[in-house]
């Protein structure tokens, strides 16, 4: 008979690698623009202002649900919230791949955005049950350099896939994908060892159980946003990643089209290690935690990477080669640190409502994602001498440099909030 610490752990990592396969396919989602950003612009006519706000359509229904999404996480559940939610995002995908003008397929990236948009918290809901706090920072690691498969999938891999078929059949295929993904979830995920019949976590490691929640899950969302060693972590996360995101999610590519003439394949090639440098930094960084028993200190040396690596970008005489690969992967390596601010922001808030914390957390991130997208591109236009080449605008190198400069000071602007994080030392700090 299977002993109920061999069936804890088989069905941990089952649940654990269901979800992690949702969170590739947002992931994915996320950074597929950048790929197809000429393809975007020949096929429904539009200037930078307008891919960057396309593709930023994703961010802010994601942004939205951020905190709808801790609530139903910490209600509903990671099974449902995230198996449910996934339907969506296939339809999201199909809609954007059949999309005949800029508007459908703003509908279809929406929907992208709502549908994925539960993952992530539901998924690290599901560790907070399932995974010891101890080794919380290197799960967070883990999970989100999984998570960045997906993403390096968006970049040359998908470059290639277009080369060989038709962007749209590429979104088409994925919905598909998806809403299997989605089924299977809902078959076989539990939301936590309780429900799988088996001992909780804290009885399989001898420890006495967290405390019951004391109030309605308004109430502890509440306390959840008026948590004053929340937001710093909300800021940082505004800054250190929402740049990581918004470049590697559509503007790396178009700087190296257009000031290189690099084709789709050479360019997505920098935004594939600049994926591979976040997912490096994800897992060196919640591990390295966890080893020094510190959060804070890693978190600041992350960001300052981060804004050495756009100061780089911005004002060193960098060319395709060595230095801009080293770029790149710097400012990857930079995005990772948000996994220990994942950890570090839980750890002042009561485990129950972990997943209220994690969302208000997350919003930072993603708001600052649909931020930076968007005005980016807005920057571009701003300077814009109007040429064109193949019904696709190209932009010069300064209205790049003026890109650069406002992701310069979003990173900075990260730098100064993580000095402002609270230090747990890897344990929970809150009274409950």
């Amino acid at each position: 008979m299977t002993s109920p610490h061999t069936q804890f752990v088989r069905q941990r990592w089952l649940g654990f690698a269901l979800l992690i396969a949702a969170y590739m396919i947002g992931f994915f989602h996320r950074m597929a623009p950048g790929a197809v950003s000429a393809d975007l612009m020949a096929s429904f006519n539009t200037t930078a202002a307008a891919l960057g706000s396309l593709a930023a359509a994703y961010y802010y229904i994601y942004t939205a649900l951020q905190l709808p999404a801790g609530v139903v996480a910490d209600t509903l559940g990671p099974r449902y919230s995230i198996g449910i939610f996934m339907l969506i995002a296939g339809a999201g995908s199909a809609i954007f791949g059949l999309a005949p003008s800029l508007e459908w397929a703003a509908v279809g990236r929406v929907l992208m955005g709502l549908g994925v948009s539960f993952t992530f918290v539901g998924l690290m809901k599901y560790n907070s049950l399932w995974f010891p706090e101890r080794r919380y920072g290197l799960i967070s690691g883990l999970t989100i350099t999984l998570g960045n498969m997906g993403a390096i999938m968006a970049a040359t891999p998908l470059a290639w896939a277009v080369e060989i078929t038709e962007w749209r059949n590429v979104f088409l295929g994925i919905g598909i994908a998806t809403a299997v993904v989605a089924a299977v979830i809902m078959g076989r995920v539990k939301n936590s060892p309780e429900d799988a019949g088996l001992p909780s976590l804290r009885e399989m490691e001898n420890e006495a159980p967290h405390a019951e929640p004391e109030h309605h899950w308004i109430k502890e969302l509440g306390a959840a946003l008026a948590n004053p060693k929340v937001w710093p972590g909300f800021v940082a996360m505004f800054g250190m990643a929402g740049t990581v995101f918004a470049f590697a999610g559509l503007w790396g590519v178009p700087i190296l089209r257009d000031l290189f003439e690099l084709d789709r394949t050479a360019a997505t090639s920098y935004t594939t290690v600049m994926l591979i440098g976040l997912a490096i930094g994800s897992m060196s960084s919640g591990s390295l935690s966890d080893y020094l028993g510190y959060r804070k200190p890693v978190i600041i040396c992350f960001a300052l990477l981060g804004v050495l690596g756009w100061a780089g970008l911005l004002w060193l005489d960098w060319t395709p080669g060595v230095l801009a690969y080293s770029l790149y992967l710097m400012i990857g390596i930079s995005g990772g640190g948000i996994s220990v601010i994942y950890a570090a922001v839980k750890e002042t808030c009561p485990p129950l409502f972990a997943g209220m914390t994690i969302a208000v957390v997350n919003t930072g991130l993603f708001l600052g994602a649909a931020v930076a997208q968007p005005l980016f591109g807005w920057v571009l236009d701003q300077t814009w001498s109007g040429a064109m080449l193949d019904n696709i605008p190209r932009y010069a190198a300064s209205d790049y440099d003026n890109g650069l400069l406002l992701f310069l000071a979003l990173s900075s602007t990260g730098l100064v909030a993580s000095l402002l994080l609270t230090e747990t030392r890897c344990q929970n700090i809150s009274k409950r």
